[in-house]
């Protein structure tokens, strides 16, 4: 089922700012209702923003006090994710965390943090010597005394998240508008409720009843454009290394150390995918553009890691990115506007945002529906999205049927991850045509070599799917061309 039909006013009942994974899991929530939904994102794809570079943890609910609201939806949203992976087949596994403790007064921290779980009703929370958290996670510094353990936490890929909750939207009847910064807002009066009349960048206009502030690292912005609250989010940069597969460093469980006052600290992450992440720093910029990396983090974070994990070694990284926090006082700011009428903030999530995304759809939802959107559910809602059949994890059997079937499927594209011509039309065919958007859907460009030896065959198969010409093609839209000219 694709998009629903609009009227000739181009008038939706709710239009959600922002496509990250707060945008996509309010906008699947509510594609389960009778609703004329647009979801609007600035960038190329959904997920390019905030969401793309994500530690892609879910969390285990004893960071933080369930005064906060961060904490009830992080508790919450954890349970869903079962389901979820059910339903949409994103790759997400429970391996569960622990948080070590090197030092005796890191101990008394410790302490505190299995109170805090304990009270948040954390299931199978444990607070452990030094010899049972070596038995959980051999890897470890023989230094550790003891330590936390949360059985419940996971690891999950955070952009094929975000693509699997915007695919089932789209299916269920949610309209995507990439591309669409909004630039302008007004309320219009007249019979019955009125309606926001939103104007985007390049002109493009629509109007909306209700509208969803999403906005990540620019909802202060937004809120502003509509004569909303008048608050700052705060860059907060953290940069991340990624270390090859075949690194002896990979721990079973996500891996944390004892958390300071502005972070959770530096982890080592062994992601669903196979490889390894270490990181994120916590630095406050004011350039919510800048993405860059240094030499000198690079080192603080592999040293940090080490004092955890002995076996991290700097030959093993096979890139660098950073990802910037939207940070805005202790909590989240999720609530009905008091000063524009039919807007609500979804603003200064950061983390635990991913984990509590699932509840935070659901709790958004509730909020509209008390400023007087009527929900009424669709009988034929289908919560299940079609499985992408991807190379790698197939039998040579296996393999060979769907190769007879379709020969793409023989021709693998990236060596690295072994992905195939098949799986890298998929993506374009479901509307990833960009170099990111198909490297986040496919894991093509991922590996060791970074899309050394891939990016041509993936340029040639993209100008063949879609017609573009290679000066049109770029890594993640707008101005970012690979190619400008011939030699």
């Amino acid at each position: 089922m694709g998009a629903r039909a609009v009227g000739p006013d181009n008038t939706y009942d709710v239009a959600i700012v922002g496509a990250g994974v707060c945008g996509a899991s309010i906008a699947r929530k509510l594609s389960s209702y009778d609703l004329d939904v647009a979801l609007l994102e600035k960038e190329a794809d959904v997920s390019f923003g905030v969401s793309k570079a994500n530690s892609g943890i879910v969390h285990g609910g004893f960071h933080h006090n369930s005064k906060y609201l961060k904490a009830r939806l992080e508790i919450r949203g954890a349970l869903m994710f079962d389901r979820l992976k059910a339903e949409l087949g994103f790759p997400f596994v429970r391996c569960g965390i622990v948080v070590v403790a090197l030092h005796e007064d890191e101990m008394r921290a410790i302490e505190q943090l299995y109170a805090r779980g304990v009270e948040n009703g954390v299931i199978g929370i444990e607070m452990c010597s030094g010899q049972r958290m070596l038995e959980l996670e051999p890897k470890l510094s023989r230094d550790a005394i003891g330590g936390l353990y949360a059985p419940g936490g996971g690891i999950v890929e955070p952009y094929r998240f975000v693509f699997s909750l915007v695919e089932s939207a789209v299916k269920n009847g949610v309209e995507l508008l990439t591309g669409w910064k909004v630039a302008a807002a007004r309320r219009e009066s007249g019979p019955g409720e009125g309606a926001w009349s939103v104007e985007a960048e390049d002109g493009r206009s629509l109007r909306a009843r209700y509208v969803v502030n999403c906005a990540g690292l620019f909802a202060d912005e937004v809120s502003g454009i509509f004569g909303a609250e008048d608050y700052k989010i705060e860059g907060r940069k953290g940069q991340y290394y990624l270390l090859d597969k075949l690194t002896r460093s990979r721990p079973r469980r996500v891996v944390f150390p004892v958390p300071t006052s502005v972070s959770k600290g530096m982890l080592v992450v062994p992601t669903v995918e196979g490889t390894v992440l270490i990181g994120p720093s916590a630095n406050p910029i004011v350039d919510k553009e800048d993405r860059s990396t240094t030499r000198e983090e690079l080192e603080t974070i592999i040293r940090s890691a080490r004092n955890m994990i002995p076996d991290v070694s700097e030959a093993d990284v096979i890139t660098s990115f950073a990802g910037i926090r939207p940070a805005l006082g202790e909590d989240y700011y999720i609530d009905v506007s008091a000063k524009a009428p039919a807007f609500v903030q979804v603003a200064g999530i950061q983390s635990p945002g991913l984990t509590a995304s699932p509840a935070i759809g659901e709790y958004v939802k509730d909020l509209l529906k008390r400023a007087g959107l009527i929900l009424v559910e669709k009988p034929d809602w289908d919560p299940c999205i079609e499985a992408s059949p991807r190379a790698r994890e197939l039998s040579p059997f296996e393999l060979d049927e769907l190769i007879a079937k379709d020969d793409a499927y023989g021709e693998i594209v990236c060596r690295c991850e072994r992905v195939s011509e098949a799986e890298i039309v998929a993506a374009i065919r479901r509307g990833h045509t960009t170099l990111d958007g198909i490297k986040y859907f496919t894991r093509a460009q991922m590996g060791r070599c970074q899309g050394g030896f891939c990016t041509y065959k993936i340029l040639k198969i993209l100008m063949r799917e879609t017609g573009m010409g290679r000066d049109e093609i770029t890594k993640h839209g707008g101005a970012s061309t690979l190619l400008r000219g011939e030699l």
